[in-house]
């Protein structure tokens, strides 16, 4: 029930008081950043670091406090025991000495009844009220008051403050993701409060909030579990970069920054994937077949010759023999797993050889007996001892070890082993790979020997190999964990030498640390009378290790910047969004990256879309957790009125009649529209009728002065450019492309690139094309038919 104006009055003179802590808070906060700031750039070490802490806790902070301006308090909950919590998007104590919360943070557990407290299940809440504001102004109350004696059966809907969700669900879109921390309901907050620890997969149909869940977990997490997340950092990995633009606000709203928000096509330092494959393409790439395909392509590049392989040295030709280099593959094999560590002892056994076939011939020299005499005649003149032919040999083994170090040198040398056994980035493994015919069919016959195939059947067709082959240039969002793959086959020397580089300066700091204890130990006083020696003799409880840590110089960059910059970085927690579009080789990608298998998995494999993508949450986490993973599922449906999941039901029974749409909350009293046109038409027809949503759209009027809302057309991938230029050449202003900006008013899109989003009116081109495009059409139609939240136009083909 609404409240009256006595009520938005209280509540807005209390609204003033935490405003008024805030900005106490937020001056506070600015002052002890700036004094951080004015510190002298000098100073020790330990001096430095700490200032960067302090500076980086101080910016934080001072983001955090204005992150929360917008919504601040937007609840509060009347005990039985008589007790009144308010509910905002931060905690804020009182300053008068005792530190009473004024305003309780949404994710700690006093807040939770806010969120799951029902008139069947109370949970000591008599009401819980909805403050509904725009900035600091209290702008609508609604209250649920739960009281079992009031009760009727049957008349609770389900909904926790359904007044303040209906207001959220109405309003227009504004090309941003919203934050839903005023409005979760039951279902979603016990998936956003569930245990860190294992894998949890959230599975949902459209419009059940999927996304608000997994980034208010994101939240949630790196607030309750601050200690153990906030050093290896949180990763939330979204279908494309139009969709991370599009929530990328929400975190920072929820008062969280150290999130890293990225593609799986952006997981790869370095590399970002900008080639685009043709749907066949990237399913046959998305295989886990393709890392025994990588794997045999890395195995396939360690070659040994038919016969043997000729080297140049000084106008001489020696021969490696095949058995040599069996031998020398065998050593570099046995030396270290990862092919380039292993490669220096292969190497070492090949020129050991050479080195060998040239000291024999220089000892097999009939003109021996002169080169002596030379050599010793250039002695003599040096003053030095002559030589010796003891037993007949005249270049020994320190001779043997300076051609081998001369024999390193030598390019011809050099070019051997490259053919050999070369040193392999991933990109130039996969580019020589899916350039060379050759290449992909050692790599597949390597494969199969590797995969234990039966009768030695191959990992991959001919055909499908054939699929693989492209000119050199570029990366696919496909290739990158293609790239991983092959990174963690073939070993990372930079990385190596960089930890290796790490630990001797981490010893010389710990060398140098206990020095300055010995220096300590050997100075401090043994009066046990003075009263100090109490802080001198704390040198007994500090370890060289420990002291060292202190001097270590922090790294000044984020969380964020050292996770993208660095392969092999492990997150203390990952997130995926529309998992049901991942390969299998992605998943390996992502598994590497959290060994700890603390994983959020939100998705709906009604939804699949991805040729690769997973048809069932079991079959896609075997291969990584088995059966160790636990299910919460979304059943409601808050963003699509009733009159469109009607239509969108029929699509999904089409895809799989045992599936049950998710129950729409609400009705709109508008049901889908349909207009047929004539095919040669289409495009025009389509322009004309964006246009005119587009007016209606403009002309509307925003919840609470708010956005008027945004129109979506969204059309089959091969009519998607067309349509974009109609549309273009009508409103200007639109937005279309790759990566569209989603706060323009009208945006054109390719069916697919819409998962995840949301708009007001939406306008589906050719639904028939859409679904007949791939194998996964009819569900790509089903993600398009429930991105409405107002109005749903089918534009067809009369024919």
């Amino acid at each position: 029930m609404s409240r009256g104006t006595d009520e938005i009055f209280h509540e807005q003179q209390y609204l003033n008081l935490l405003y008024a802590r805030l900005d106490a808070l937020r001056v506070r906060a600015g002052d002890q950043l700036a004094g951080v700031l004015r510190t002298e750039h000098g100073g020790t070490q330990q001096a430095r670091t700490e200032r960067d802490t302090f500076a980086t806790a101080g910016a934080g902070r001072l983001a955090q406090l204005d992150a929360a301006e917008e919504g601040l308090c937007f609840g509060r909950l009347d005990l039985d025991s008589g007790e009144r919590r308010y509910i905002g998007r931060i905690g804020i104590l009182d300053d008068d000495g005792d530190f009473e919360p004024l305003l309780l943070d949404w994710r700690a557990p006093a807040a939770r009844p806010f969120y799951v407290a029902t008139s069947a299940a109370p949970q000591g809440v008599r009401r819980r009220r909805s403050i509904r504001t725009r900035f600091r102004t209290v702008v609508g109350l609604d209250d649920d008051v739960l009281d079992l004696d009031v009760a009727v059966d049957g008349e609770d809907s389900g909904l926790v403050g359904e007044g303040a969700l209906l207001a959220a669900l109405t309003a227009g879109r504004t090309g941003r993701m919203r934050d839903v921390v005023e409005t979760i309901q039951a279902e979603q907050d016990h998936a956003i409060r569930s245990e860190l620890r294992g894998v949890l997969v959230v599975q949902g149909g459209p419009g059940t909030g999927k996304t608000a869940v997994a980034l208010h977990r994101a939240a949630y997490l790196l607030y309750t579990y601050r200690e153990r997340l906030v050093k290896r950092g949180v990763l939330i990995v979204g279908p494309n970069p139009t969709f991370l633009r599009y929530v990328s606000h929400v975190l920072p709203a929820l008062g969280e920054t150290s999130a890293v928000l990225a593609t799986v096509g952006e997981l790869f330092p370095g590399v970002r994937a900008s080639r685009v494959d043709a749907p066949e393409v990237a399913e046959v790439k998305g295989r886990a077949v393709m890392a025994d395909l990588i794997a045999g392509a890395v195995r396939a590049r360690q070659r040994v010759p038919e016969d043997a392989l000729e080297v140049v040295y000084e106008g001489v030709k020696y021969r490696l023999e095949r058995e040599t280099c069996v031998a020398a593959r065998e050593a570099g094999r046995t030396a270290h797993r990862l092919p380039n560590f292993g490669r220096r002892a292969f190497a070492e056994h090949i020129i050991d050889a050479l080195a060998g076939q040239v000291v024999d011939r220089l000892n097999d020299d009939p003109h021996r007996q002169e080169t002596l005499a030379l050599v010793n005649l250039i002695a003599a003149e040096l003053g030095e001892e002559p030589a010796d032919m003891a037993d007949g040999v005249f270049l020994g083994r320190e001779d043997r070890t300076r051609v081998a170090e001369a024999l390193a040198e030598e390019p011809s040398v050099q070019e051997a082993l490259d053919w050999l056994w070369p040193q392999l980035t991933p990109q130039r493994l996969l580019a020589e790979l899916f350039a060379t015919p050759e290449l992909l069919r050692e790599a597949a016959d390597e494969a199969a020997g590797l995969a234990g195939a039966a009768d030695g059947a191959p990992v991959l067709t001919d055909a499908e190999l054939d699929l693989l082959l492209r000119t050199p240039g570029g990366w696919s969002a496909a290739d990158i964990p293609l790239l991983d793959e092959a990174a963690e086959l073939l070993g990372d020397v930079d990385t190596a030498a960089a930890a290796r580089r790490a630990e001797a300066a981490r010893r010389a700091r710990i060398a140098y640390a206990q020095g300055a204890l010995e220096v300590a130990e050997g100075s401090r006083s043994i009066d046990l009378e003075d009263p100090r020696e109490e802080i001198v003799t704390a040198v007994d409880l500090v370890s060289a290790e420990m002291l060292a840590e202190r001097f270590e110089e922090e790294d000044a960059r984020s969380v964020a910047e050292r996770a993208m910059a660095d392969r092999t970085w492990t997150f203390g927690h990952v997130i995926v969004d529309e998992a049901q579009e991942l390969s299998p080789m992605a998943w390996r990608l992502l598994m590497r990256r959290c060994p700890a298998r603390s994983m959020t998995l939100v998705g709906d494999v009604a939804q699949t879309g991805d040729p690769a993508g997973a048809a069932s949450w079991a079959e896609m986490l075997a291969p990584h957790v088995e059966d160790r993973w636990r299910l919460a599922e979304l059943t409601v449906n808050y963003r699509t009125p009733a009159e469109i999941m009607a239509v969108a039901a029929e699509v999904l029974r089409r895809i799989d009649p045992g599936l049950t749409p998710p129950r729409s909350v609400r009705s709109s009293g508008e049901e889908p529209r349909r207009v047929p046109v004539p095919a040669a038409e289409l495009v025009e027809r389509v322009a004309e009728l964006a246009a005119r949503e587009d007016a209606a759209l403009a002309a509307g009027t925003g919840t609470d002065g708010g956005d008027t809302g945004r129109l979506a057309v969204l059309a089959p991938a091969e009519l998607a450019a067309d349509v974009a230029a109609a549309v273009a050449a009508k409103l200007p202003d639109a937005g279309f492309g790759q990566d569209p900006d989603l706060e323009r008013r009208t945006v054109v899109l390719p069916v697919r690139q819409a998962k995840g989003l949301e708009f007001d009116t939406v306008l589906v081109v050719e639904p028939d094309a859409v679904a007949a495009a791939d194998p996964h059409g009819e569900n790509d139609l089903y993600v398009a038919l429930t991105r409405a939240t107002r109005r749903l136009v089918i534009v067809e083909s009369e024919d």
